[in-house]
């Protein structure tokens, strides 16, 4: 997971190929999507979510003065933390024999 702080006015590129998994959420301020064919998306405020896989957004935006965040979330590759630890499941033992 990692955060993207947006200044006021400041636009990032969205490259594909590193965030066709990723999620956003808007943090603090507020962040306008481009859209492929660089018209003006939407804008959205805080606590806002979106994907960027398969959505056309070529980059986003921060239309305010003031500096916006942007959490972004990928999945990790390989199996998650938890299953890595946790042991299989036992079946309970009923008491009688086998």
């Amino acid at each position: 997971m990692r955060t993207l702080a947006l200044r006021g006015g400041a636009r990032v590129t969205v490259v594909a190929a590193q965030w066709c998994d990723a999620f956003g959420v808007v943090t603090r301020g507020r962040v306008q999507l481009e859209l492929r064919d660089r018209k003006p998306g939407p804008v959205l405020g805080r606590d806002a979510g979106f994907w960027l896989r398969g959505t056309g957004v070529r980059a986003l935006q921060n239309p305010d003065h003031s500096t916006a965040r942007v959490r972004i979330v990928t999945p990790r590759p390989g199996p998650s933390h938890a299953s890595q630890h946790t042991p299989p499941r036992q079946p309970p033992n009923d008491g009688g024999t086998t």
